[in-house]
């Protein structure tokens, strides 16, 4: 690959078939930062990793994961996130979401994720060292003020007072917005400003996310398994 050269693909395979190389070249550093766990989903990269950091050559070898909250939001990602951490990698979680989904490599390769298309993600790989070095500063300071992923696990508990617990009660009861509010006593907006609020205390993407981290944390209230209009909520993974 020359120096400064930046291409597209479209897709894991094509990604695999023409940068793949790229993840089994990593020798001293491997930064990953992403929404969720599906936005890197080819086998052949998180092998070429994997192999990489077992590998006895490399002591200095090391491999962090950025991820979103939204990482947490099921036993199974979380299981996961403990067996990548078990093999080396240091892993912390954002405060919120994760605006762009980055790898680099070396601080000499960078691999950012696009948009979602029919025919698959498109993929932008680059050797710019000046676009390397810009996103690799942001996505360090990103990395600074992030949690790490035991002090997540453990359960760190926001907190809520009473008038929190009463409102994730509320979403828990499987109420329509307009029943909660008039049940607390207060306006529609209020009622949905204080969701929100309870939401961003809670680092939830979404009113059922923000029923599991309640639970998961032992706070008050049920876990909310419907829509407002009483329909079930989804549980597929964002």
């Amino acid at each position: 690959m020359r120096s400064e050269q930046v291409f597209s693909v479209h897709g894991d395979a094509e990604l695999v078939a023409r940068a793949g190389h790229l993840f089994a070249s990593a020798r001293s550093e491997f930064l990953c930062a992403a929404r969720d766990l599906s936005t890197w989903s080819q086998p052949e990269a998180g092998a070429a990793v994997r192999a990489r950091m077992r590998a006895p050559d490399s002591p200095a070898f090391t491999a962090h994961k950025l991820l979103s909250p939204l990482a947490l939001v099921d036993e199974e990602a979380r299981a996961h996130l403990r067996l990548v951490r078990s093999k080396g990698a240091a892993v912390r979680i954002s405060s919120s979401p994760l605006p762009h989904e980055t790898i680099i490599i070396d601080r000499r390769v960078m691999i950012l994720a696009g948009r979602q298309t029919p025919s698959g993600r498109e993929y932008t790989v680059t050797t710019s060292q000046l676009l390397i070095d810009g996103v690799h500063s942001l996505v360090r300071a990103v990395w600074d003020s992030a949690v790490d992923l035991d002090a997540c696990l453990r359960g760190e508990v926001p907190h809520l007072d009473a008038e929190g617990r009463t409102v994730l009660e509320a979403l828990g009861s499987g109420l329509t917005d307009e029943s909660a509010a008039r049940r607390l006593g207060i306006s529609l907006r209020t009622y949905r400003r204080r969701v929100a609020e309870l939401m961003a205390s809670l680092e939830a993407g979404s009113r059922f996310q923000a029923g599991l981290r309640a639970g998961e944390l032992g706070l008050s209230g049920r876990s909310p398994s419907r829509l407002p209009d009483g329909r079930p909520e989804p549980t597929a993974r964002t």
